[in-house]
C-alpha cells in the first residue's frame, strides 16, 4: 500500500467517524421531531437500538478513559506515513472534518456530556417507546 492509499484510508475512517458523531448528535432530536411529526423511524427499533448502543459505547469508553477506536486507528495510519502532528500536510478532508469533529475541551466535559446525553436517550425510550413487530403483524391480521 502506498502512502497516498494509507492517507486515503485514514480520511475514510475520519469521514466515517464524523458521520457516526452526526448520527449520535442528531439522532435524539430527530426522534423527538419524528415523534411529533408522526414519522415512522422515530419508533423504529433498528434506528433506536443502534443509536442507544453506539451512545452507550461512547459513554462507557469515555468513563473508562479510552480513546475512540476510530480515532486511534486513524492516528495510527497517519503516524505510519509520518504525518503525526503535521497539520500543514493534511488533506482538505482531514483538516476540515477534523476541525468539526475534534474540540479542545477537558475530557471530563466530554464524559459528563456523553453521560447526560445517554441518559436522555434512555429516558426517551420510556417517553417514546419503540414499536414492536407484533403490533405490526396484529394490524395486518
Amino acid at each position: 500500500m502506498t502512502d497516498g492509499q494509507i492517507l486515503l484510508l485514514a480520511d475514510i475512517i475520519l469521514i466515517l467517524h464524523f458521520f457516526i458523531a452526526l448520527f449520535l448528535t442528531l439522532g435524539l432530536p430527530a426522534i423527538w421531531l419524528g415523534y411529533f411529526l408522526n414519522w415512522n423511524f422515530a419508533r423504529n427499533p433498528w434506528f433506536r437500538y443502534t443509536h442507544a448502543g453506539l451512545m452507550g459505547f461512547v459513554t462507557l469508553e469515555s468513563l473508562a478513559g479510552m480513546l475512540c477506536p476510530l480515532t486511534t486507528w486513524e492516528a495510527s495510519l497517519r503516524r505510519f506515513v509520518g504525518m503525526e502532528g503535521s497539520n500543514h500536510q493534511q488533506s482538505f478532508i482531514a483538516h476540515w472534518v477534523g476541525e468539526l469533529l475534534f474540540h479542545d475541551f477537558d475530557e471530563l466535559f466530554f464524559t459528563f456530556a456523553y453521560a447526560v446525553f445517554f441518559l436522555a436517550i434512555i429516558v426517551t425510550f420510556f417517553l417514546i417507546p419503540v414499536e414492536r413487530q407484533r403490533k405490526k403483524q396484529e394490524k395486518k391480521s
